[in-house]
């Protein structure tokens, strides 16, 4: 069923190639740049292990340079 409405939705937005899981993937990611602990995303998103979190999460170049100044 969700399944269903999701194309839909899409289809409207004349959005291509977004998967439902996508969204777990950037979420993930904006939540270590807000600051949040592996442990703490790992709990959020339903990860198992810090090694797939690890694969779901990638940070913005720009990010770290802001950290690092």
């Amino acid at each position: 069923m969700i399944g269903k409405i999701w194309q839909e939705a899409l289809v409207r937005a004349g959005i291509r190639d977004l998967h439902f899981h996508d969204l777990r993937h950037e979420a993930a990611s904006r939540l270590v740049e807000r600051g949040l602990s592996d442990q703490e995303v790992a709990a959020i998103t339903g990860h198992k292990s810090m090694q797939m979190l690890k694969r779901y999460t990638h940070l913005r170049a720009e990010d770290l340079v802001k950290k690092l100044d």
